[in-house]
């Protein structure tokens, strides 16, 4: 493989949210009848030659998994059921994140689609981590990141934060050895409002 194949292909609605160390993308190949073998591959080469130390992928089933372990991308998976989920389900995702962050970890994180359950997980960890001091604030971020307007289903996730317990109070690895929760119906890891391609710049962590 040489050249610019070598490199791969950007994932699609790749966007940094905290820069160079927590950024989200589209499921690598694409999703449902979209999804294609080769750019599987392709975009997984790119997130790989870019120094991602793990991939976290929040879709309730196992899809890609192999593919990561095949190609020696290490993973971590958190399914992720939005607001049906509860504020247990929300504050592991959260966590999982900030683990990374605190270990010094690039990561990227994917569902099916960057869509209202993505963006409202952004927005309520911008909020939960102290990054932003209150709901309309990372409300306000998240859609200058994603250039997306958030909807009820998003909107619902931030102010479910003040329902979680504290990041001070979760210790880091609480929930590494935890089960995951899989969904009987995969078809609803799908949301109806995709994110754009290209965002804007990402949050400041200092």
């Amino acid at each position: 493989m040489r050249g610019k194949w070598a490199q791969g292909i950007q994932p699609r609605h790749f966007t940094w949210i905290v820069k160079d160390r927590v950024a989200v993308c589209e499921r690598p190949g694409g999703y449902g009848e979209n999804h294609r073998r080769v750019r599987r591959q392709e975009e997984i080469i790119w997130i790989r030659q870019n120094e991602f130390a793990f991939v976290v992928s929040l879709i309730s089933s196992t899809h890609n998994l192999h593919n990561y372990e095949e190609m020696g991308l290490p993973f971590h998976h958190v399914p992720f059921r939005g607001p049906k989920g509860g504020p247990l389900d929300l504050t592991r995702a959260m966590a999982s994140i900030r683990d990374h962050v605190t270990a010094n970890e690039r990561v990227v994180l994917h569902h099916e689609e960057v869509g209202e359950r993505v963006m409202g997980l952004i927005a309520a960890y911008l909020l939960w981590t102290g990054l932003v001091q209150s709901g309309p604030q990372a409300i306000s971020v998240a859609e200058h990141l994603f250039e997306n307007e958030l909807g009820p289903l998003a909107r619902q996730l931030v102010t479910m934060v003040a329902e979680c317990e504290s990041s001070d109070e979760v210790p880091v690895g609480a929930f590494i050895n935890a089960p995951d929760v899989l969904d009987d119906d995969p078809g609803d890891d799908l949301d109806d409002d995709p994110g754009d391609d290209q965002g804007n710049d990402p949050v400041d962590q200092h």
